[in-house]
């Protein structure tokens, strides 16, 4: 025991007799353990945030959205009208509440308007109407002092609004818009209310909604009906194109996350009998996505935690290579130990000890630059990117978001760890079959 000791003393004194040699011999080690554990962070924040905009339109829900038909099939009739009539109709509603009798909600959505305005500023519509239930089925908050639209609203065809948060930041950034009034075309809403901000203004959340919520206007379905006809007029690119729907879009709850697969295959069927030949009315199922984003995460994880792995192959060669030049360099030193009584086994020992070391070493170096790295790029990054200095030379809004998982440093160290010592045993082996005599006239 007391030989093994000493052996594993001198092959550590031997490292720093050569401390600078024996740093950038673990560079490529450092490097490679630093690359994966950030790399894993990355793609792992990246996926956090997808599953969170997903999970923040309810991962029970599923959407039925209308949608403007391809050209081809709305050139198919013989009459071509200004306004695209397309999408939803009330048969469609009633085929899914007498098709999904177990779903926990059915909410519908309608557009209306054409322009919101306060005064002198003006924004383009996104009014929808639509009931109560929607708060919940999309997890909507809404700020303290207002309150959402309740049953009595839609009984009265109350002129009533719940204003989204960027909505009220462009017409009421001084003041409060509870009780003020807002114009939605010619007709005047009072505003009961303010949601809390949607992070869905970019990522997976907005892919899935198609616009930003935030800048939703939420009106009682049955005062729309009222106050508005289904057809919406839009400007778009200096003309006016119109569009008329019965249900902009319907979202169906299921009562629990294990019915949405199934429950979706049904909505599929209810609405092919109808759309599958215009294509106008398009199904969601943020849980398929979220399904899909975590198988995608996994493979993007492997591939990158791949390439990264190449610095650790390079590290391992290094490592080689350098301990292949000390076999040269102590020649005399083995062929004195052999000399003295060490064996094979001993020799082999003492040159693993360096390697391992080595490796040891560099893969503790690597994980806090690593999560150094990981750290920077999750706070200081987006800072960065939000300079204005920045944003003059970025066309689009980058965002990146970083979290640390245990599995990618414990591998990472281990393959590094595991590195040192496979490429460290032919130099061993090496330096143990010289031959004493050999050894001792080597100068």
């Amino acid at each position: 025991m007391e030989f093994l000791l000493e052996t594993i003393r001198l092959g550590l004194s031997n490292l720093r007799l050569h401390m600078l040699r024996s740093i950038l011999t673990s560079l490529g080690i450092i490097l490679g353990v630093a690359a994966v554990i950030l790399m894993v962070a990355i793609g792992e924040g990246n996926k956090r945030a997808a599953v969170r905009d997903i999970q923040a339109l309810g991962a029970r829900n599923i959407i039925v959205r209308s949608q403007r038909p391809p050209e081809s099939a709305a050139a198919s009739g013989e009459q071509r009208s200004f306004v695209a009539k397309f999408g939803l109709e009330d048969v469609d509603w009633e085929r899914l509440k007498h098709t999904l009798p177990d779903a926990n909600r059915m909410v519908p959505l309608k557009a209306f308007g054409s322009e919101v305005s306060y005064g002198p500023r003006r924004t383009v519509s996104q009014v929808y109407g639509t009931t109560t239930d929607l708060l919940s089925v999309l997890n909507l908050g809404v700020a303290s002092g207002g309150r959402y639209l309740v049953p009595e609203d839609e009984l009265a065809r109350s002129r009533v609004a719940v204003i989204g948060s960027a909505v009220a930041d462009q017409f009421f950034p001084l003041k409060s818009p509870i009780g003020e009034t807002i114009r939605i075309d010619d007709r005047i809403f009072m505003v009961i209310g303010v949601l809390h901000p949607v992070g869905l203004s970019g990522g997976a959340g907005v892919a899935l909604v198609g616009r930003d919520l935030n800048l939703d206007v939420h009106i009682p379905i049955s005062t729309g009906r009222l106050e508005f006809s289904d057809s919406v007029m839009r400007r778009v690119s200096g003309s006016f194109s119109g569009e008329e729907t019965r249900f902009s879009e319907i979202y169906i709850e299921a009562t629990d996350a294990d019915q949405v697969i199934q429950m979706s295959r049904r909505v599929r069927r209810v609405i092919d009998a109808g759309h599958a030949e215009s294509g106008d009315v398009t199904i969601i199922v943020p849980w398929e996505l979220l399904a899909n984003v975590e198988r995608t995460t996994f493979a993007m994880n492997l591939l990158l935690t791949a390439i990264a792995a190449i610095s650790l192959l390079v590290g391992g060669i290094g490592i080689m290579n350098i301990m292949l030049a000390s076999v040269i360099e102590r020649t005399r030193e083995i062929g004195i130990r052999r000399a003295l009584g060490a064996t094979r086994r001993d020799i082999i020992l003492q040159f693993l000890v360096e390697t391992g070391t080595l490796s040891a070493a560099g893969g503790i170096l690597g994980i806090l630059f690593g999560v150094g790295l990981a750290l920077a790029v999750d706070r200081a990054l987006p800072w960065v990117l939000s300079l204005p200095v920045v944003q003059r030379h970025l066309e689009t809004e980058i965002s990146f978001e970083a979290a640390i998982t245990p599995w990618s440093v414990v591998v990472s160290f281990s393959v590094a760890a595991a590195t040192g010592l496979v490429f460290g045993i032919y130099p061993a082996v090496l330096a143990s079959r010289q031959d004493p005599i050999e050894a001792l006239r080597h100068e």
